[in-house]
C-alpha cells in the first residue's frame, strides 16, 4: 500500500496524511517530497518502513512537520536540509537506523522540535545547535554515537532552547562553569564526562530538571547548585561525589533525588524542601545519622536509603508516611523493634496517583490543525529495587507495578508486629491496588513466632524472613499466599514439619534449611539437612517415582507367581525343591 498508492499520488491538494501505527512494510515512498506535493503534515511513524532516505529527501515548501520515527529507516541526512525544508516546525526521525553527521544547515531553518535519537549518528555536534539556533527548543540526540567535548564547550545558551537530550552518548570532558540561558531541562547522563561539577557561575534561573548520573565526575557537589532555585527533579548518581551535599539556604522544591552510587556523607535532610519530595534515593553512599528527619517527607512515595551507616531505631514517626509505595532501609546499623505501626502505611494509595510521577513537558502544534500535536515530557529514569532476590528498575508505571518494604541486613530485634500483615488492602469496586508485593526481612536478630496474619497479604510475591532467629513453627495460614514466587525461612529455630499444601509446598528445601528441627512429615520425621539437601525418606522422593516403584514390585510379584504356578517349567522346579 505505501509502496504504490495510486489513489495518494494523485492527490495534489492534500495536506495532511496521517499513516502512523499500521506496521505497513515495503520502502520509504520517494512520492511523498516531489515537487507537486503540498504536504503540511506527515506522520507515518511507528511502521515497518525500510530502505534509504537519501533518495527521498526533495525540497519542499509547505512542509511543517514529518514524523517518520520507529521505522527501519537507513540513510543519512542532506547537508543542505535547512534549505529543503523552510518552513519546517517539527522534525523526528528517532528509532531508526540513520547514520552519519548532524548537519550544521539545521541552525539555519526554522525546526522548535528535532528529535534524532535511537539511531546512529556519530561525529561532533554543532555549536551552534546550542547557541545559534534561535527557533529551537527542543533537541533530542540521545543514544547514539555522538562524541567530542560535552557541549562544545558553549556558555550561553539560545534564547528558545528549553530541552538539551544529549544522555547515552560518548562525550567527554568538564561541563562548563559559566552556563546560563533560559533552558529547563538538560539530560546528559550516561556519556564519559569527567572532572568536577563545579556551579559557581551557573545562571540558569529557569531550570527544572537536571541529570548527570552514570558519568565519572568527581569532588564534591558545589554549593553554587543552590542557586537553581526551580530545580525540581535531581539525578546525580552513578558518579563519584564525595563530601557533604551542600546545606542550601533556600532548601530546593525538589520531587525526585537521587544520589545513590557515589561516596556522599553527612546528614542529607538540609538540601531539599521535606514537604516536596516524592521520590528519594540515596542508597550505596556513607550518610550516617539517625532517621528521624525522614517522618518529616509528607509526600515521599519512594523511599531508598539502602547501604549506609543510619544507625538508631526504626520511630513509630516513620507511619506518618501514609503515601509510601517503596521503602528500602536495608544494610544500614539500625537496631530495636520493629514498629507495630508499620502495618497501617497504606500502600499505593489510588488517591496518590493524582500526584503522579515528577515530569515536565511541553506540547507542540503547527498552529493549523489540532490534530496536528507532538508533546514532549521527560521522566526520570527511575530507581532500582530488589526483589524476589533480582534488581529491578522501575520508571514512570512504578507505581501499579510495585511496593515494598525492606528492612534486611540491620540489626533488628524483637518479634515481629502481627500488625504487619495488614499491609495488604482492597478499594472500592473491582480495584486491588493496594497491596504489598516484597517484605524483606532477612539477616537481622528477629525473633519469635511468624505472625499468622502475613496470610491476610494476598498478592504478596516475595517473603524472605531467613538468617533470624524466628522459632516455633510454620503457620499454615501461609498455604494461603497463592501470588508467593520467592520463599525463605532459611536458617532460623524453627520446628515442626515443612508445609505440604498450597503455594509452600513447591518450594524446594533451599527456602527451609537451616532449621534443625523443621522436618517433613509425609512418610519420615528426618530433619532438613544443614547443608540444604534432604534425607533419603521415601517421603522425599518423587511420588510419580514411588508409585512406579510399586506397581513394579506388585506386577513383578504376581509374575512370579505365575511363572511358578502356571509354566511347565516353573512346576518342575518346584516339583524338585
Amino acid at each position: 500500500m505505501i509502496t504504490e498508492p495510486n489513489f495518494l499520488r494523485t492527490q495534489h491538494h492534500l495536506l495532511f496524511l496521517d499513516l502512523s501505527n499500521n506496521n505497513l512494510p515495503g520502502n520509504m515512498p520517494d512520492w511523498l517530497f516531489t515537487n507537486e506535493a503540498t504536504l503540511v503534515y506527515l506522520n507515518l511513524a511507528n511502521n515497518s518502513l525500510v530502505g534509504s532516505l537519501d533518495r527521498v529527501w526533495q525540497h519542499q515548501t509547505y512542509l511543517k512537520q514529518v514524523n517518520i520515527s520507529l521505522n527501519l529507516v537507513e540513510g543519512q541526512l542532506p547537508a543542505n536540509i535547512g534549505l529543503m525544508f523552510p518552513n519546517l516546525t517539527i522534525l523526528d526521525v528517532s528509532h531508526n537506523i540513520i547514520s552519519g553527521t548532524i548537519p550544521p544547515s539545521l541552525c539555519n531553518s526554522s525546526i522548535q522540535l528535532m528529535d534524532l535519537s535511537n539511531n546512529r549518528f556519530t561525529g561532533e555536534v554543532p555549536s551552534c545547535l546550542f547557541t545559534d539556533f534561535y527557533a529551537l527548543n527542543v533537541l533530542k540526540l540521545s543514544n547514539n554515537s555522538l562524541g567530542g567535548k560535552i557541549l562544545d564547550g558553549v556558555s550561553s545558551f539560545s534564547g528558545h532552547l528549553w530541552a538539551i537530550y544529549l544522555d547515552n552518548n560518548k562525550f567527554e570532558g568538564t561541563l562548563p562553569r559559566n552556563l546560563s540561558g533560559d533552558i529547563a531541562l538538560m539530560d546528559l547522563h550516561g556519556n564519559k564526562m569527567s572532572g568536577e561539577l563545579n556551579t559557581s557561575l551557573w545562571f540558569l534561573p529557569s531550570l527544572e530538571a537536571l541529570s548527570l548520573s552514570c558519568n565519572g565526575l568527581t569532588g564534591a557537589i558545589h554549593p553554587g547548585i543552590c542557586t537553581l532555585t526551580k530545580l525540581r527533579i535531581l539525578d546525580l548518581s552513578e558518579n563519584y561525589f564525595m563530601g557533604h551535599i551542600p546545606n542550601c539556604s533556600t532548601v530546593l522544591p525538589l520531587e525526585f533525588l537521587s544520589v545513590s552510587g557515589n561516596s556522599l556523607s553527612g546528614f542529607p535532610s538540609a538540601f531539599f524542601f521535606s514537604s516536596y519530595i516524592t521520590a528519594l534515593d540515596l542508597s550505596h553512599n556513607q550518610f550516617t545519622g539517625n532517621l528521624e528527619w525522614a517522618q518529616y517527607l509528607s509526600q515521599i512515595s519512594v523511599l531508598l536509603l539502602s547501604r549506609n551507616k543510619f544507625v538508631g531505631q526504626i520511630s513509630s514517626n516513620m507511619c506518618r508516611l501514609q503515601r509510601l509505595s517503596i521503602i528500602d532501609i536495608s544494610h544500614n546499623m539500625l537496631s530495636g523493634s520493629i514498629p507495630p505501626c508499620i502495618g497501617g502505611i497504606a500502600l499505593e494509595d489510588p488517591d496518590d496517583y493524582e500526584y503522579g510521577w515528577p515530569s515536565i513537558g511541553i506540547t507542540y502544534s503547527t498552529g493549523d490543525y489540532a490534530v496536528g500535536m507532538y508533546s514532549s515530557d521527560y521522566e526520570p529514569q527511575g530507581f532500582t529495587f530488589t526483589t524476589k532476590g533480582n534488581s529491578y528498575t522501575y520508571g514512570s508505571n512504578f507505581f501499579m507495578l510495585m511496593s515494598g518494604i525492606d528492612f534486611s541486613a540491620n540489626m533488628l530485634s524483637g518479634d515481629i508486629p502481627k500488625e504487619m500483615g495488614n499491609l495488604t488492602h482492597i478499594f472500592f469496586f473491582f480495584w486491588n491496588l493496594s497491596h504489598i508485593k516484597s517484605l524483606n526481612l532477612s539477616n537481622n536478630f528477629l525473633t519469635g513466632a511468624i505472625p499468622t496474619t502475613f496470610g491476610n497479604m494476598s498478592e504478596i510475591e516475595s517473603l524472605d524472613l531467613s538468617g533470624n532467629k524466628l522459632d516455633g513453627t510454620i503457620p499454615w495460614q501461609l498455604a494461603r499466599l497463592s501470588s508467593l514466587e520467592v520463599f525463605s525461612v532459611a536458617y532460623n529455630s524453627l520446628s515442626g514439619c515443612l508445609p505440604a499444601t498450597g503455594q509452600l509446598s513447591t518450594f524446594d528445601v533451599d527456602s527451609y534449611r537451616g532449621n534443625d528441627n523443621l522436618r517433613s512429615c509425609t512418610a519420615s520425621s528426618d530433619p532438613v539437612a544443614r547443608n540444604g539437601t534432604g534425607g533419603n525418606a521415601p517421603g522425599d522422593s518423587d511420588p510419580i517415582i514411588y508409585m512406579v516403584t510399586v506397581v513394579s514390585f506388585v506386577l513383578a510379584f504376581w509374575a512370579t507367581i505365575t511363572f511358578v504356578f502356571c509354566h511347565p517349567f516353573g512346576q518342575r522346579v518346584i516339583l524338585k525343591l
